[in-house]
C-alpha cells in the first residue's frame, strides 16, 4: 500500500483528490495538511511515502516545507502561472509536477511512479519549468559539468530522461531489460550528484543534452 498526504489550502481539493486516491486499491491517504507548517508536522508524524503539495498555502508556501522533507517522495501540484515557483521547488527536491486539472488516471499514475523512483517528468508541465530553471541553476552544473564522465549509454539514458521517459520506456527504446535501465539511472544519478530524476533533467538542459 502506498501511503500518500494531501497538503491543500483548499478543503475542496483536499477533499477531491482523497476520493480518487480512496477509489485505488493500491494508495492509501494517511494524512492532510493546509498550510507549510502543518505539512510538515502531518508527514513527520505519518511518514508517508508520496507527499502531494500545493505552492502557494497561508502561513507557509510548499517550498520551504518541501525543503523539510527528505524520507518522502513530494510531487509539487502546480499551475502554469507558478512557474517561477515552481523552478524554486525542483532546487528543494521535488521528484515532479501535477497540475491542479491533472485527471484521475494521471494523479494515480504519478504517484505510483514517483513511488517506484520514477519522476513525474511531464512535458507539458516539466519541460517549461527546466527550461526557466536552467538559466538560474546553469552555475551549479557548469561547475560541476567538467568533473563528470558520462559514458555513451549513460547520456542515452539521459537524454531519455530528459524527455519524459519512464524506466520502462527507456528498456523498450533502448532494447534494454528494466532491471539495466534501473542500474544505469542509480550510476547515473551517482556520478552526477543529483538527489534524484528531476535534479538530472535541469543537469540535462543545462549541459545541452536535452531535446538533442
Amino acid at each position: 500500500m502506498i501511503r500518500v498526504v494531501i497538503c491543500d489550502d483548499q478543503p475542496l481539493i483536499r477533499s477531491g483528490f482523497q476520493m480518487i486516491l480512496d477509489a485505488d486499491g493500491e494508495i492509501e491517504v494517511v494524512g492532510e495538511a493546509s498550510d507549510g507548517y502543518s505539512a510538515v508536522e502531518v508527514v513527520k508524524n505519518q511518514k508517508p511515502d508520496v507527499v502531494l503539495m500545493d505552492v502557494r498555502m497561508p502561513h507557509r508556501d510548499g517550498i520551504s516545507a518541501t525543503r523539510e522533507i527528505t524520507n518522502s517522495k513530494v510531487i509539487i501540484l502546480t499551475t502554469f502561472s507558478l512557474d517561477e515557483y515552481v523552478v524554486d521547488a525542483l532546487r528543494a527536491g521535488a521528484s515532479g509536477f501535477l497540475l491542479k486539472d491533472t485527471t484521475p488516471d494521471e494523479l494515480i499514475r504519478a504517484i505510483k511512479l514517483v513511488h517506484a523512483g520514477d519522476a513525474v517528468l511531464s512535458p507539458e508541465v516539466t519541460r517549461t519549468v527546466v527550461e526557466m530553471a536552467s538559466g538560474r541553476l546553469s552555475k551549479q552544473s557548469a561547475e560541476r559539468s567538467s568533473e563528470v564522465d558520462l559514458s555513451a549509454r549513460e547520456i542515452e539514458v539521459l537524454k531519455l530522461i530528459a524527455a519524459g521517459r519512464s524506466n520502462a520506456e527507456i528498456a523498450g527504446e533502448l532494447y534494454l531489460s528494466e532491471a539495466t535501465v534501473k542500474s544505469h539511472v542509480s550510476h547515473l544519478l551517482a556520478k552526477l550528484g543529483v538527489r534524484d530524476r528531476v535534479q538530472a533533467v535541469i543537469y540535462a538542459y543545462d549541459n545541452g543534452l536535452a531535446g538533442s
